[in-house]
């Protein structure tokens, strides 16, 4: 829905509101014009149910407003003495028409002093329930998200099994595009396995001012913009078009900014002409080919002495072992194993094809190790537009800034002419910035050079921690890898570990209420 349809259900609503609640208000001793007034009315509202006005601010906040919005309903037929379970659930399920019942075909007093208190002890934890799921969703929403590594793209800076906090402030929270959805979960309700949302209607994007720009090397989780499968990992064939904020959670190194011209040789990144310079504590990891002497390598003694996780293969008939993820720092180590007679990176070639790269035209000579150079749009830029470049914006224009802003465009090519919904064009001038995400695990990511360029729009957080770390190939205690618990996700250094310090203030913090309630007994 566009700013002006919004608008005009907004005033519906007003509308909808004002006559079925107007005598209500009259009978609280204010003026029926009161009902009429937007925003003014539901302040009055909240006076009358005897509710504090910041209740207004959860009604204009997406998806905490389909939990607030009934429980108001609830309390207006109540302020009238309308307590039975039969009229709590009328009121719900008539979605507050119920409320126009109350209104014209009753006269029960408006009762101004009744008591807030819930009248059974199911109806209190009902209460405590749902404003505990207010203030998660709020937070979960607009403050800090929790968030899991289900891929090895970025090992080993982060790791699969890391439970991470994403930060949606440092880059500005963006208000939920889908209007109407479950609370705190993202495309699927758990166990139920069933959509957790629906597509319409849509909120005009809108994002809250952030402290900080997405930089360069920055980690950041952001919707994969691609996305067709009904939930991750989704092995169907069926297609679904989904909601920018309801598509699959993906978490990447930002390593192309807007305006960047970015290209990989040999495996490395190059950005704007300058080999890609990464932070310290990233270790980004190739693929490598060799012999051994004769013996196989043992997995356990790669994993131990090495690092290396998964990968690995070997053939028994020509001694040849292949190792898909290893970092400069472990290869430095494994070249010297006296077993290993010859390694080298596993390279390909410069104009070998990969059909299954961006721009997915079949007629770029690229590949995961020589790709490009591309050129990463930036708002406010302008492009020419001819059938060799469209492959690469054709998405965008088409789809990020326009299906997906209810813009209805299609893009034909006649000859050496290029046209948009019928009409010629030469020239595009980009309405949002986008991003290059890859990962540091380069043979084994599925990233930008698969699928192209990240949307401003898609961006959901920033990671800052790592709460905690869950290592599946281990067991007993050591499944957890308390060397990363309570560790910052960004930095040069190897991560510290703040548990020690978490837990020495959780011992301070109830000894003080222990001792606090001792002396209340005495």
């Amino acid at each position: 829905m566009t700013l002006t349809e919004w608008f005009i259900f907004f005033l519906v609503l007003q509308v909808i509101h004002f006559l079925g609640t107007w005598k209500l208000y009259h009978r609280a001793g204010r003026k029926a014009w009161e009902a009429a007034v937007p925003v003014y009315n539901a302040v009055v509202l909240m006076k009358i149910i005897n509710r504090p006005r910041w209740w207004v601010i959860l009604m204009f906040i997406p998806i905490v407003n389909l939990i607030i919005i009934p429980v108001i309903w609830v309390e207006t037929i109540r302020s009238f003495g309308r307590h039975s379970t039969a009229e709590t659930f009328a009121v719900i399920l008539t979605l507050g028409f119920y409320i126009y019942y109350v209104n014209y075909a009753t006269n029960d007093p408006y009762i101004a002093d009744r008591s807030l208190k819930p009248r059974t002890e199911a109806g209190e934890w009902i209460s405590s329930i749902l404003f505990a799921v207010i203030a998660a969703t709020i937070v979960h929403t607009y403050i800090m998200q929790p968030f899991t590594i289900p891929t090895s793209s970025l090992e080993k800076t982060l790791l699969v099994g890391d439970f991470l906090f994403v930060s949606k402030f440092h880059y500005g929270a963006r208000v939920p595009e889908t209007a109407i959805a479950f609370p705190m979960v993202h495309d699927t309700i758990p166990i139920l396995g069933i959509k957790s949302y629906l597509n319409k209607p849509q909120i005009p994007y809108f994002r809250f001012p952030g402290f900080e720009n997405v930089e360069r090397n920055d980690i950041v989780v952001f919707n994969w913009p691609v996305d067709t499968v009904r939930k991750f990992f989704d092995q169907s064939n069926k297609h679904y078009i989904k909601p920018v904020d309801k598509k699959s959670n993906y978490v990447k190194r930002a390593v192309g900014l807007p305006g960047d011209s970015l290209s990989v040789i040999n495996g490395y990144v190059y950005v704007n002409g300058e080999k890609l310079q990464l932070p310290g504590r990233a270790k980004p990891q190739y693929s490598y080919i060799g012999k051994t002497n004769g013996q196989p390598l043992n997995p356990r003694l790669l994993y131990e002495m090495y690092d290396i996780t998964d990968g690995y293969s070997y053939n028994p008939s020509n001694n040849v072992f292949i190792i898909q993820s290893m970092s400069d720092e472990s290869f430095e180590r494994f070249k010297n194993n006296p077993n290993i007679a010859s390694v080298q990176r596993l390279i390909d070639s410069a104009g070998v094809k990969n059909l299954g790269l961006f721009p997915n035209n079949g007629k770029m000579t690229w590949n995961n190790d020589n790709f490009g150079p591309i050129y990463i749009p930036k708002e406010g830029v302008t492009v020419e537009i001819t059938p060799e470049t469209l492959p690469f914006y054709r998405r965008i224009i088409e789809v990020y800034e326009g299906r997906e802003w209810g813009n209805d465009r299609k893009l034909t090519i006649n000859g050496t002419q290029v046209y948009l919904n019928g009409e010629p064009i030469d020239a595009y001038t980009f309405q949002q910035d986008y991003y290059w995400m890859m990962g540091d695990n380069r043979e084994n990511s599925e990233d930008s050079r698969y699928w192209g360029y990240v949307p401003e729009n898609h961006i959901v957080g920033k990671p800052v921690f790592i709460w905690m770390s869950w290592d599946s190939n281990a067991s007993g205690f050591d499944k957890i890898r308390w060397e990363r618990v309570f560790t910052t996700v960004k930095g040069d250094e190897e991560p510290t570990s703040f548990l020690p310090y978490f837990l020495i203030i959780v011992v301070i913090f109830f000894g003080w209420k222990y001792f606090k309630k001792r002396r209340e007994q005495a």
